[in-house]
C-alpha cells in the first residue's frame, strides 16, 4: 500500500506539493489526473526515492522510499522522457537493470520483446518514439517490482502503439497483484485502465475516489416544474454543483445517486425529469466548478 501523509514538496519558492494525504490500495491501477504542473510527476518522483519531502510521510507498505534500497527495487519508476537511454542497446539496458532488480525475469523480457519485434542490439536512439517507450515498458515489466510508476505512459502515442503498451500494462497487472500509478491530464486514458484516480491541482489533492463512485455520483438533470425557479437556491434538498436555465427548461448538475435525485425532487411534480449521462470529463469539470476552482486546463 501506498501512503502520503501530509506530504510537502518545494523547490525553492514554488510549492509542488502542499500538505497531501494520499493512500493507494495494493493491486490498484490509479490514475493520477491534473493539469501540466499539478503536482502528478512530483508524487511520482517521491515515491520512487528520486526527491525527498520537505514534510509529512512517503510509505510504501509501511517504510519510507528515500534512501531505502530495499523498498526501491520493489518500485520501476517510467519517466515521461526516453532520451537518457538513446545510447544504450536494447540488451545493455536491460543487464543495466538487471542488475538493480533481483527479480528480474529474463523469460518475461525475451517473451514481450518476441511479441512486438524490438531488436537487441541496435542503439534505442534508433527507435521511433512509440519503440522507445515500448522498451522501457518491457524491461519495467521483466523487473517485476510489486509497483510500477508511469508518467503520461502513452503521451505521443499513435493509437496502434497506445494498445500495445496498454495490452502489456493490462495482462501484467490481471497476472499478478501489481500496483500500478498512472499520471495522465488525459481523461480518456484514465478511464480506460484505472480503476481509482485522484484529481490533483496546484498541488493539492481535490479527492480520490474510485471510478465506478464518481460516475455513480454525479448526474445531470433536465427538468421542467409547475413553478417557475431561477436559481439553484430554489433546490435545497439537493447538491447542485451547476444551474442553468434555457426558458422554461432547467440544467441542473447534481452530486447523489440516481434514486435519491428522483427521489428528493418527486415532491416538486416535475413535468418532464430526465438524467444524462456525463463524461469523465464532464464530471471532473463540474466537480472542480463546484469546489471553487478554475477548470482551465483540466480537459
Amino acid at each position: 500500500m501506498i501512503e502520503l501523509k501530509g506530504v510537502s514538496k518545494r523547490f525553492d519558492s514554488f510549492t509542488a506539493l502542499d500538505n497531501v494525504d494520499l493512500t493507494i490500495e495494493t493491486g490498484t491501477a490509479f490514475g493520477l489526473l491534473g493539469s501540466n504542473g499539478a503536482g502528478k510527476s512530483t508524487i511520482l518522483r517521491l515515491l520512487s526515492g528520486i526527491y525527498r519531502q520537505e514534510g509529512g510521510e512517503v510509505l510504501i507498505d509501511g517504510s519510507e522510499v528515500y534512501s531505502r534500497p530495499e523498498v526501491k527495487e520493489r518500485v520501476f519508476f517510467i519517466n515521461d522522457e526516453t532520451i537518457q537511454f538513446g545510447g544504450y542497446t536494447l540488451k545493455a539496458l536491460k543487464n543495466f537493470y538487471k542488475g538493480f532488480y533481483p527479480n528480474f525475469s529474463e523469460e518475461i523480457f525475451e517473451k514481450l520483446r518476441e511479441t512486438i519485434k524490438l531488436p537487441l542490439d541496435k542503439k534505442i536512439d534508433t527507435f521511433s518514439k512509440g519503440m522507445k517507450r515500448q522498451a522501457i515498458v518491457i524491461i519495467a515489466l521483466a523487473c517485476r517490482t510489486d509497483y510500477l510508476l508511469l508518467d503520461e505512459a502513452f503521451d505521443g502515442l499513435d493509437p496502434t502503439m497506445r494498445i500495445i503498451v496498454k495490452r502489456m500494462l493490462v495482462d501484467a497487472m490481471l497476472d499478478r497483484k501489481l500496483t500500478t500509478v498512472i499520471s495522465s491530464h488525459n481523461l480518456k486514458e484514465i478511464n480506460e485502465v484505472c480503476d481509482s484516480v485522484a484529481l490533483i491541482h496546484h498541488g493539492k489533492v481535490l479527492f480520490s475516489r474510485d471510478l465506478d463512485s464518481v460516475k455513480g455520483n454525479i448526474h445531470k438533470i433536465q427538468a421542467v416544474f409547475p413553478e417557475e425557479y431561477t436559481e439553484k437556491e430554489a433546490f435545497p434538498e439537493l447538491d447542485v454543483l451547476h444551474f442553468e436555465k434555457s426558458k422554461s427548461v432547467l440544467y441542473l448538475i447534481v452530486r447523489g445517486s440516481e434514486e435519491e435525485i428522483r427521489e428528493k425532487l418527486a415532491g416538486k411534480n416535475p413535468v418532464v425529469l430526465d438524467i444524462i449521462p456525463l463524461s469523465l470529463e464532464e464530471i471532473f469539470i463540474y466537480e472542480m466548478e463546484g469546489m471553487g476552482y478554475d477548470v482551465n486546463g483540466i480537459k
